[in-house]
């Protein structure tokens, strides 16, 4: 098997291929050689570990909070459909890869499927939601360093600090040596969870309810009552925690064999969703209406800060993923083709370091305009996230599918598959990105909304 085909009968894709990959050359990064970094070195083991970085970072901490809104039956509920369609969706990258080779992001798939106008929406909703992303990490490591420090420092200072620190990160070249990061980063936000998750059942009451004598009872509804609004702004938050599924274009393409990558989503996405559901039905179990968003902020006092200095690596790593990403596609464009993209020449630094630098910029100007994390988060969820995650995913399917001779029973329950998850994202995307706006602009009339660019203290303000 050559790396550098860019297509690849389905047929032969359903067998097993022992055949080794040929790394030297390849359909997407050109020749790899000795002298420049090496884009195709990531292992299975890493591909899961950067998935679930990927996935488990900032969307963990709001999920308790859709809990509140939905109630813990339909918020499971929508839980587990979420990431039924977006394990489906992460499944169907890795089988378009290996049908396309050539196909780094989702606007190469655009492309194919819907031309040159595919390309350019995809290619702009890709990199919009990624800079988004990249703006709610730094909004996160900005709250995680309040409350560590116990808001010791203007809260513009800090977003500062959160930026620089993802663009230090971001700039390392290639997902590979970004990997040993994950490593670092995952089981600090596991723990941070870990010990909010225990500290809510064991303390008297959680941070946001009212001290008084009397003894606490939480206020947890297994169905909840919400308006529209709210329960599609509480939908858009899920959505945005499995909405790591279009950085899974990257890695499959610095994978050093993308055939094991159908393996690396089953056991990402399951491993995903059961931390999901465990955190979001014990905190919201104990803490009820008082929950907090981000989670970690539940418990208060000492624990609070315990939980987000452990969290702070972690969100750091995302923040440097969710940068690197983006910078990496852009830079892949600006370069294609060029000698310049795996020799690491002046013009190499200059633009890569020139991709990584302005996508922090944008990143913190977003953060800092949009300082409500529910409310950035569910509108990254809904306006980007499912373009990301659902129609794309359904549109690539019938588009290798559509024209097949053999229309089995199956293809027909596919075919109606690929349009239920095209139809509900375009649902989502619309109604999703409603409700969060008006939530956003909610925030600002009513006590706990921090102004843009604030030096207010926004680890006690979410």
């Amino acid at each position: 098997m050559n790396v550098s085909e860019t297509t690849k009968p389905q047929d032969d894709v359903d067998k097993k291929d022992t055949a080794p990959l040929d790394t030297t050359q390849d359909a997407v990064f050109g020749e790899i050689t000795e002298d420049g970094p090496n884009y195709r070195n990531v292992g299975f083991i890493g591909t899961v570990i950067l998935m679930m970085k990927t996935q488990i970072g900032l969307g963990v901490l709001s999920v308790p909070a859709s809990f509140d809104t939905l109630g813990i039956i339909p918020g499971v509920i929508c839980l587990c459909a979420v990431a039924c369609i977006t394990t489906w969706s992460g499944y169907i990258i890795g089988v378009f890869k290996l049908h396309h080779r050539a196909v780094y992001g989702i606007d190469d798939a655009g492309e194919l499927i819907f031309g040159r106008l595919g390309r350019g929406l995809l290619a702009v909703a890709f990199c919009l939601y990624w800079i988004f992303v990249s703006g709610s990490g730094i909004l996160g490591i900005s709250i995680g360093l309040n409350a560590v420090s116990t808001h010791g420092a203007c809260t513009a200072i800090y977003a500062v600090v959160a930026a620089i620190l993802g663009f230090a990160g971001s700039s390392i070249q290639t997902l590979g040596r970004v990997t040993w990061l994950a490593w670092i980063g995952l089981p600090c936000i596991l723990t941070a969870i870990l010990i909010v998750t225990v500290a809510v059942g064991i303390e008297d009451r959680p941070a946001a309810a009212p001290q008084t004598t009397s003894p606490f009872v939480s206020d947890y509804k297994l169905v909840g009552n919400p308006s529209f609004t709210e329960a599609i702004t509480a939908v858009s938050a899920l959505v945005f925690a499995f909405s790591g599924t279009p950085g899974f274009f990257s890695i499959v393409s610095e994978m050093r064999d993308p055939r094991h990558y159908a393996k690396a989503v089953l056991i990402c996405q399951s491993a995903v969703t059961a931390i999901y559901t465990v955190i979001g039905i014990v905190v919201y179990y104990y803490c009820g209406s008082y929950v907090s968003s981000p989670a970690l902020g539940s418990a208060g006092g000492t624990v609070k800060i315990i939980c987000y200095g452990f969290a702070l690596p972690g969100l750091i790593v995302t923040t440097v993923i969710v940068t690197h990403i983006p910078a990496k596609y852009i830079f892949i464009h600006l370069l294609h083709g060029s000698a310049h993209l795996t020799n690491n020449t002046p013009t190499h630094w200059i633009v890569w370091l020139s991709c990584t630098f302005g996508i922090t910029v944008i990143a913190y100007i977003i953060a800092s305009a949009i300082p409500v994390f529910d409310g950035l988060v569910s509108l990254i969820g809904a306006l980007l996230g499912t373009l990301m995650c659902f129609q794309p995913m359904g549109c690539m399917w019938l588009y290798d599918n559509w024209g097949r001779s053999d229309r089995s029973k199956r293809w027909a329950l596919m075919v109606c598959w690929s349009g239920f998850v095209i139809a509900s994202g375009s649902f989502l995307m619309v109604a999703g990105t409603y409700g969060s706006v008006v939530g956003v602009i909610d925030s600002y009339r009513v006590s706990g909304g921090s102004a843009a660019f604030s030096c207010a203290d926004n680890s006690n303000s979410v």
